[in-house]
């Protein structure tokens, strides 16, 4: 199968505005800060450089060592903690959710495009040092979204009542899962792997947080990741001035609001609210809302004056927590960085922000997509070859596809634009008779020629339709093969888990290492990874 080129622009999986980002049109220029190009990080190097207080990275080092206290780290993650300290070393970053056995498989896509751009930057700056980093959103409180993840066409499921920050969540419960997902595994290398890789990270580990870093440290050992996870006190710290501001001014919601017009021709990921914190507490996470002069917490009885709020703040920063609005300013206070790399509805909403990190003289990172993959065995590969199919073919809708393909297989041109164009033409010269002539029977003219048209049109569906029934054999198997690589006409890479592939790949350390090899993160393309 020739390997063309599926940009993502032309994928028909990505939203207007995506497709429009990266089209680098004019129009959005003033809601990012530079297109994601090795040359243009020359100069967010320079910016992010002047603008990251030195105080902050002894914080942030000092964090990342206590968080990392008892977990066992490469040496190249225990180095990588330690380069933070040094004014010419920047961080690359991805977050996600603390997804089930890491969810989706674009969950590995991220990272794995992080690391590779850390590697990318560092040959073409070799006087800096970048460091891969996974945000782990430990503060989410949305456990519906995460509590599963797809093994083949199996939904393992934990089921557990939650609330709170889903980092905070105990594990209690996943023996069962464990148990679940165990009997639906089979033998073999791999299928022991994905047992013993259950097992340490979640029937070991107290919390969802703790067993999320196990999980992919161990996945991610050799390439120097460092997990960050922001529920963290003395991180929080740092980030004291803005949680004021926002408490008090609500500049978030101002600036973004101020930009939301920009891109009113799009659908807008995420509005921001008047108040852009949460107050969390255990199993507890609710909006902060201000009403009637007290600060009130929402679905609770909690209520703080002003003064006392902020008492709070400063004597208990972790008991505030940012939403999706605030969360990126979070992240880019605490962090040297210089890149964050998202999906498609990621950058979407970054697009909305930049207003708000220049009100509060913070740099806007580099907004890259993410590499997207499709993962294709050998005896699927075969399949579309004998089907004649190109991976074009495969990326389009279902109905488009079949209809390309049955007039591919026919003996004759299913298409009559030609005899429509004949037609037009002599309905031109019709009508020029009717204006010469009686100039009232152009209406009759011109529903004649509709007549006609619609005419050609239904014998042009009827034949098509006949067509199918001929090569209904074929046209099946396209559609089982479709089917199997995108499922339910959506995007694999946001269904399929990892463990589904245990049985095509050698080891998951060499699938790992083909995916590295085939992944180039500043590359606007799926990349087709044959197992």
């Amino acid at each position: 199968m020739p390997n063309d080129c599926i940009t993502y622009q032309n994928s028909g999986y990505f939203i207007p505005l995506i497709v429009d980002y990266l089209d680098q049109k004019s129009e959005l220029k003033s809601l990012y800060n530079r297109f994601p190009t090795i040359e243009n990080f020359k100069f967010q190097l320079e910016e992010k450089g002047e603008n990251f207080p030195i105080e902050n990275r002894k914080t942030l080092v000092d964090a990342l060592k206590k968080q990392h206290t008892n977990f066992h780290i490469s040496e190249v993650t225990s180095n990588n903690i330690e380069l933070l300290n040094q004014p010419n070393t920047f961080t690359i970053t991805t977050g996600h959710q603390l997804n089930l056995l890491t969810g989706p498989l674009y969950f590995i896509y991220k990272i794995i495009t992080v690391i590779n751009l850390t590697k990318e930057l560092k040959a073409a700056y070799p006087e800096h040092n970048f460091v891969p980093i996974y945000w782990m959103a430990t503060e989410d409180h949305d456990f519906e979204e995460i509590n599963f993840f797809n093994f083949k066409e199996k939904k393992i499921q934990w089921k557990k009542e939650s609330n709170g920050p889903v980092g905070r969540l105990n594990t209690q419960g996943l023996d069962d899962v464990f148990d679940a997902f165990s009997s639906e595994l089979g033998l073999g290398n791999n299928a022991n792997y994905l047992r013993d890789l259950f097992q340490k990270s979640y029937l070991e580990h107290d919390n969802l947080a703790d067993a999320t870093r196990y999980l992919t440290c161990k996945l991610f050992q050799k390439e120097g990741l460092v997990i960050v996870d922001g529920d963290d006190s003395e991180l929080k710290k740092i980030f004291i001035p803005y949680a004021k501001n926002e408490l008090l001014h609500q500049t978030s919601f101002k600036k973004v609001n101020e930009t939301l017009p920009l891109i009113k021709n799009y659908s807008i990921q995420v509005n921001p609210r008047e108040i852009n914190l949460f107050y969390i507490q255990d199993q507890l996470r609710e909006r902060i809302i201000y009403e009637n002069g007290n600060y009130k917490i929402n679905n609770t009885l909690l209520s703080f004056s002003e003064s006392e709020l902020l008492t709070e703040l400063e004597n208990n920063p972790e008991n505030f927590s940012p939403n999706v609005i605030l969360r990126p300013l979070y992240q880019e206070v605490v962090l040297p960085n210089l890149c964050y790399i998202g999906g498609g509805g990621e950058i979407a909403y970054w697009l909305e922000l930049k207003s708000n990190f220049e009100a509060h003289k913070i740099t806007f990172p580099v907004l890259l997509v993410r590499n997207s993959v499709l993962l294709v065995t050998k005896k699927q590969q075969s399949k579309l070859d004998k089907l004649h199919l190109r991976w074009k073919d495969i990326f389009l809708d279902q109905k488009t596809l079949l209809n390309n393909k049955t007039k591919d297989f026919s003996k004759f041109t299913i298409d009559f634009s030609e005899q429509r164009e004949t037609l037009k033409r002599q309905f031109e010269v019709v009508n020029e008779i009717a204006h010469q002539t009686d100039p009232s029977f152009l209406g009759a003219v011109k529903a004649q020629e509709v007549k006609q048209l619609k005419g050609l049109e239904n014998l042009e569906k009827r034949l098509l339709k006949a067509e199918k029934r001929i090569h209904n054999e074929k046209l099946e198997r396209i559609v089982q093969i479709q089917n199997q690589l995108f499922p339910n006409q959506g995007l694999q890479e946001r269904t399929a888990n990892f463990s589904s592939f245990c049985e095509e790949i050698d080891s998951y350390d060499s699938f790992l290492n083909q995916l590295q090899n085939q992944l180039h993160p500043l590359e606007q393309h799926f990349s087709v990874v044959i197992l």
